[in-house]
């Protein structure tokens, strides 16, 4: 089965796999629409024209396996969804928002494996909350459980020399947290980390581009006014880092009290918080979740397609 939806003018190809008969086309085609909205309002626009997505069902529930990928014609995402995957069960899933998030980014050499999976992790949930797909609530009360992960631990030597999966992914999104509330902390609150990822795009930083990582850097830093990405990136490339994240978590107003998120309005960053997630008007839109709303184009059954 091939579909395509029209999202913000870029054109996303949908093809399933066989084995998908107990697969609501209807769930597959809403669920790929919210995670297109989420990463188009977070950067403005769908980072890139022209999107593949093979789905590949397997027997069960839930969804696994994402990986993104430059080509020639676009981008390509691959992905395995389980057949028996319920419209609740995609709604919740955060996996296909990450992989588009790749989209946005250039493909930055293996040592700097961790800016790119840092971004997609660190993105992903505010993308879904400024989309109203996420509460904010369920967004910080998951970073304040997940990101210690990411917290350098004995013999670290650095984000660029230090390549487990807690600092490739954990680590990565630390630096992009710190990075968006110390830019907000410059700029008055005017400009976040969104704004240094939406210029790197504009300068043509999408996962078909091998920009040097220092260079996309300095294009960030340039278009808010700051030097956050290319200090942060010396303080933390070769050398562990000392983070207080419960501090962190204290000056933006997160608390965490048996699991459930409680908001400090009075903590010194809680304006901060709130610019992050959208809730200060700083936000670009709000998506509409009405299924009518989608544009399906091209729907066709049988047609075969090349891997690429």
């Amino acid at each position: 089965m091939t579909s395509a939806l029209l999202v913000g003018g870029a054109r996303i190809e949908v093809v399933t796999d066989r084995g998908s008969a107990r697969l609501s086309m209807e769930d597959v085609l809403c669920w790929v629409k919210s995670a297109a909205d989420s990463v188009r309002v977070y950067y403005g626009h769908y980072p890139i024209s022209s999107v593949f997505i093979r789905v590949s069902p397997f027997r069960g529930k839930g969804v696994r396996n994402g990986m993104a990928f430059g080509s020639d014609e676009g981008g390509r995402i691959t992905i395995r969804v389980g057949n028996e995957t319920s419209a609740a069960e995609f709604a919740s899933d955060w996996t296909l928002t990450h992989e588009m998030i790749h989209l946005g980014f250039p493909s930055v050499e293996e040592n700097h494996h961790w800016i790119e999976e840092g971004i997609a992790t660190y993105v992903e949930p505010i993308a879904r909350v400024r989309a109203g797909h996420l509460a904010p609530e369920r967004m910080w009360a998951d970073l304040v459980r997940d990101m210690p992960q990411g917290l350098p631990q004995k013999r670290d030597r650095g984000l660029d020399r230090t390549h487990t999966w807690g600092r490739t992914y954990w680590g990565g999104a630390i630096f992009c947290l710190l990075a968006d509330v110390k830019i907000r902390q410059q700029t008055k609150n005017t400009k976040g980390l969104e704004h240094a990822l939406r210029a790197i795009l504009e300068h043509g930083g999408d996962i078909r581009s091998s920009l040097d990582l220092s260079q996309a850097l300095r294009i960030g830093d340039r278009a808010t006014g700051t030097s956050v990405l290319q200090d942060l990136y010396e303080e933390m490339k070769d050398k562990p880092a000392r983070i207080d994240l419960d501090a962190v978590w204290a000056d933006l107003g997160v608390r965490l009290d048996d699991q459930e998120v409680r908001f400090d309005e009075g903590a010194p960053s809680a304006a901060i918080r709130r610019a992050i997630t959208g809730d200060s008007g700083l936000a670009t839109e709000n998506v509409s979740h009405d299924r009518a709303r989608t544009i399906f184009a091209g729907r066709t059954a049988g047609r075969s397609r090349p891997s690429r």
